[in-house]
């Protein structure tokens, strides 16, 4: 009887230690877990540069404004919209044919040198004009923090220029200058109506970069443009005047 009931106890005891010395289960209560931090960490890992969105100036033309969005990230272009374009009448149809065709194109030439739309040229011609000014200020955005050891040259300033009347109207340009050196140029005021319109959505953006590429006002003028360019040169001296004062 003694003997009996000693061995029962001991079963007994052995079932209840079972469960929580299995190393199979305490293999398997674990396992599942492993996976779904592997994957969060390869996911969240990666890194990707930060997005930014910016707006161009809106451009007139000569059936409406056309304005332009931008979303950069890792100072590539990846995505273009139009937030205002042409409509009314048959530009409803034009418009809804050219902005999706356009904007297909910024993002594939990472640029404002994109073909005009057949059909639109009114359109198109304001729409990379708008783009233009949408890189410029993006351009001239802050860069990320970087260490101190490569963050060289000084805090970017902002400058606009005196306004350079034209025969044709009047050009103002603003600059962004940063350690010394021109980052981005714009011209906030330009020739606008009529045939005024084509040349400076020709002319402007040529003479941003130009500007930008000499750092200085010794900058060519635009073939068939050559008001507009004088005018933007003047404006463009005075605002580098203003900056190194």
């Amino acid at each position: 009887m003694l003997t009996t009931a000693a061995t029962v106890s001991g079963i007994v005891l052995l079932l209840s230690l079972k469960p929580g010395s299995d190393p199979a289960s305490a293999a398997a209560g674990a396992a599942p877990g492993a996976p779904g931090a592997a994957q969060e960490s390869a996911q969240g890992g990666a890194g990707a540069a930060a997005a930014s969105t910016v707006t161009g100036d809106a451009a007139q033309t000569q059936y409406g404004v056309v304005q332009v969005r931008l979303t950069v990230a890792g100072g590539k272009i990846t995505k273009a919209e139009a937030v205002q374009a042409p409509k009314g009448g048959r530009s409803d149809s034009v418009t809804a044919d050219a902005v999706p065709k356009l904007n297909q194109e910024a993002v594939a030439a990472q640029g404002a040198d994109i073909d005009a739309v057949s059909g639109a040229t009114y359109t198109s011609a304001g729409y990379r004009q708008s783009l233009q000014s949408a890189i410029d200020k993006a351009k001239a955005a802050p860069a990320p923090s970087a260490p101190a050891s490569q963050s060289g040259g000084g805090a970017a300033r902002t400058v606009t220029g005196a306004v350079a009347q034209t025969q044709y109207g009047p050009v103002q340009v603003r600059v962004t200058v940063s350690g010394g050196r021109i980052t981005a140029a714009q011209a906030v005021q330009a020739p606008k109506g009529g045939e005024s319109d084509q040349k400076t959505a020709l002319a402007v953006p040529r003479l941003n970069r130009e500007a930008v590429a000499a750092g200085s006002a010794d900058i060519d003028s635009v073939s068939g443009a050559t008001y507009t360019s004088e005018g933007y040169k003047k404006s463009l001296q005075s605002a580098l005047d203003r900056a190194g004062g």
